[in-house]
């Protein structure tokens, strides 16, 4: 019971990393003001935002580190990432210290590069303790990067409503409380178990619960955004989104009261419920746990031989294959099933899917984010200089809500998805 209570924790602790990290989003709110300050052209602001955005070609670094460094290491060394880069850019554009543009170049990229060793982080975490519901987790915990820029303006907003440099400030800053905060729970991680039947379905349940207080949380920074201007305001909205990123921590303390009240005073109507809402496949059940087994045999050989473990225990070195008995049941379903299933360069570039997703990736995020780090220099151009803030909050916000749909397919029947696919 507590190593299932310990898991939901982890996934919250994502959700968290992911909501005050996406400093990438809030770029136009201070682009203008940057650009003032360096004496530079549309063109070369253009490449600083590209230089934050290119950073993320780096990620790869996050997980060879995590062959070799404990998780919270990765995680403390993205926020020293982010720490460097937008600190050294808030001493700039304050006056603080001269530097030259390439250096500032440079430091966009550091800490773009710091982004995606925070989402690697999440990836680990997610994947590791929801195997059998991964999709769920990774989607949840990936929305939530979404409104870190509708976050950041309801605390610049509570701090000095009439300041643009302060988000540079607090991109520098804010990444460090969430990494303190979480950093006992990422260290004493519960070990993964294998879900009985009874307990997939409770986790399906509170998914769907967990993704309902998200469409609140994006509504609620969406509909009263336009109530933060002012300062004392602002600190109202603040608390009541703190709020609502806590509160899912009791949902599954709730869950599983329900489910004692159900064993104890047995209904129809629940048991129905809890019986026919199934997001987990049967089979993808039974194979999560031959996975687990084999997981817990690699863990039992490597008590006794150290040198097949990394320093955390979560890769293995010389047994990293070990737990895959099942290998070629995986791949028989065509499925990333658990953290390291690796794919060869060849066969990826030999998958439809693959091209799919890069040529959907280049086309679509790729100009989203375009148009989102050249927001501050569309509302100057109209006259709405004063609502940049406001604007990047809706953009945020719809962001938020556009990654969150990407899991519907997850919670429709069963039954549908195999007619789709008849």
């Amino acid at each position: 019971m507590v190593g299932q209570s310990g898991k939901w924790m982890i996934l919250v602790a994502a959700t968290w990393i992911q909501a005050f990290t996406g400093t990438n989003f809030d770029f136009a709110s201070y682009s203008s003001e940057l650009k003032s300050v360096l004496g530079i052209s549309q063109v070369q602001l253009n490449y600083l935002s590209v230089a934050s955005d290119m950073g993320k070609a780096l990620g790869w670094c996050s997980g060879v580190s995590l062959m070799y460094f404990p998780l919270w290491i990765v995680m403390f060394m993205a926020a020293f990432m982010g720490l460097v880069g937008y600190g050294l850019q808030w001493f700039v554009i304050r006056g603080i210290i001269s530097l030259p543009y390439v250096m500032v170049f440079l430091l966009c990229l550091l800490a773009g590069s710091g982004i995606c060793w925070f989402n690697t982080v999440c990836y680990v975490l997610c994947i590791r303790h929801f195997q059998a519901n991964r999709a769920l987790a990774l989607s949840l915990s990936i929305s939530y990067n979404g409104i870190s820029a509708a976050l950041y303006t309801l605390i610049a907003n509570a701090i000095n409503p009439n300041s643009d440099t302060i988000y540079l400030l607090l991109n520098a800053v804010v990444p460090l409380f969430p990494s303190v905060v979480i950093f006992i729970p990422v260290l004493r991680q519960p070990p993964v178990q294998p879900l009985p039947a009874e307990a997939t379905r409770r986790d399906s349940m509170i998914f769907l619960c967990l993704y309902i207080l998200a469409v609140v949380t994006g509504l609620y920074l969406l509909l009263l955004n336009s109530l933060s201007s002012d300062a004392s305001k602002a600190r109202i909205l603040l608390v009541g989104a703190i709020c609502l990123l806590i509160l899912p921590l009791s949902l599954p303390g709730m869950a599983y009261a329900r489910e004692w009240a159900r064993r104890n005073s047995p209904s129809s109507f629940l048991s129905e419920i809890s019986s026919t809402f199934n997001l987990v496949d049967t089979d993808d059940l039974e194979l999560h746990k031959e996975l687990i087994a084999g997981s817990e045999n690699d863990n039992a050989t490597n008590a006794t031989n150290p040198t097949n473990t990394s320093s955390y225990g979560l890769i293995h070195r010389e047994g990293f294959f070990g737990c895959f008995a099942c290998f070629g049941k995986v791949m028989g379903k065509d499925r990333l099933t658990v953290l390291g299933e690796e794919h060869s360069a060849r066969l990826l570039v030999r998958r439809w899917d693959f091209w799919l997703y890069y040529a959907a990736y280049l086309c679509g995020a790729t100009i989203g984010l375009v148009y989102s780090n050249n927001l501050g220099q569309i509302s100057e151009s109209l006259g709405y200089s004063s609502l940049t803030s406001s604007l990047v909050t809706v953009y945020s916000s719809c962001s938020f809500f556009g990654r969150l749909l990407s899991a519907a397919p997850d919670f429709l029947p069963r039954s549908i998805l195999q007619g789709l696919d008849g």
